[in-house]
């Protein structure tokens, strides 16, 4: 894939997975839930102090072709300067200022653990141009742009290619092999609350296990973005955490969740894209953007939530290996 082509899918992306694209989801678009911010950020960025004035960023950017860099004092993230204050600078003949009087104090970031999917997000919802990228003890380790995650994506296709040829492993033959008069495998992910380092771990082994089990490819990204967005429903909304299970039959795939609170008040409300009760920490990590339920029923053949404040939810997706009848579109709320 060339690399425009790989932006072009970048901005699908970033506009939401719709009804009519859901059916050709491509990898590109599935390695956004797989690859983590880590694996595609820039590391060690330029950075400046607070005091530095507007002429070193001016020679900064000149030098290096950045067009913006952390701003840090003692360690720890401030701010972040662009080539946009640098222009009204320039424009008021401020170069000889400290950048503290031109640099964004409030910054945006992400977490290097996060799916790439949520920089994607954070990008659509803000219109900035960089994020500053921090570890789980709130340090800076990087920075990214569409451009970096443009990049990673690209590498990653390129060593899935060269890995093609030794890896071939698929089970297909499983339910062949086995006479029974109903075959299926159980699998079941125990997730816990707040638990984003391990954030998208589930999905990516459900979608594994499908392919390996002979499933088309666009039937397990399906699933996996599914899953991906019911497991990170566990992690950032249940008291306790919750229970993935998937029941895998030669005609169809079952996903459910399973919690013991808070609960739904109006599942009407939550399936509003947009939506979100996520706590304002939550979303200063770039989660919780009101997309998941939305996506989870673009990407299922059928979807059942039900709810009861206080004792839990349970949330069932389906999606067809056989379409019933030819007719595979059944959403249910």
């Amino acid at each position: 894939m060339e690399e425009g082509q790989t932006g072009d899918t970048l901005l699908r992306v970033e506009r939401g997975i719709t009804d009519e694209a859901i059916g050709q989801i491509t990898r590109v678009e599935e390695l956004f839930y797989e690859l983590k911010i880590e694996d595609s950020m820039t590391r060690d960025p330029k950075v400046v102090t607070p005091e530095v004035p507007m002429r070193a960023v001016l020679e900064l950017f000149r030098q290096t072709r950045i067009s913006g860099a952390p701003v840090v004092d003692q360690d720890t993230l401030v701010g972040i300067i662009s080539i946009e204050d640098l222009i009204r600078a320039l424009v008021k003949s401020d170069l000889d200022v400290p950048l503290k009087h031109y640099m964004t104090s409030k910054v945006i970031t992400v977490q290097a653990q996060s799916p790439v999917i949520e920089a994607l997000k954070t990008f659509a919802q803000t219109r900035v141009g960089r994020l500053p990228v921090l570890d789980e003890n709130g340090r800076l380790v990087g920075i990214i742009t569409k451009g970096d995650i443009t990049r990673g994506v690209l590498r990653a296709l390129q060593h899935e290619i060269q890995l093609e040829e030794l890896k071939r492993y698929r089970a297909s033959h499983l339910f062949e092999d086995i006479i029974s008069d109903r075959t299926s495998l159980v699998l079941r992910y125990y997730i816990k609350p707040r638990d984003f380092a391990h954030g998208g771990q589930a999905s990516h082994h459900i979608k594994r296990a499908l392919l390996r089990l002979g499933a088309s490819p666009q039937v397990a990204r399906r699933c996996g973005i599914a899953a991906y967005e019911a497991e990170m429903n566990l992690i950032i909304h249940t008291t306790n955490g919750g229970v993935i299970r998937v029941g895998i039959e030669p005609t169809d795939i079952l996903v459910e969740t399973f919690d013991d609170g808070p609960g739904i008040p109006d599942i009407q409300l939550a399936m509003t894209p947009g939506y979100s009760t996520a706590s304002e920490e939550v979303r200063e990590m770039g989660f919780g953007a009101g997309m998941g339920l939305k996506n989870i029923e673009r990407c299922a053949d059928s979807m059942q939530l039900e709810s009861t404040p206080g004792k839990g939810t349970h949330l069932t997706i389906r999606i067809y290996l056989r379409p019933p009848g030819g007719q595979i579109r059944d959403h249910k709320i």
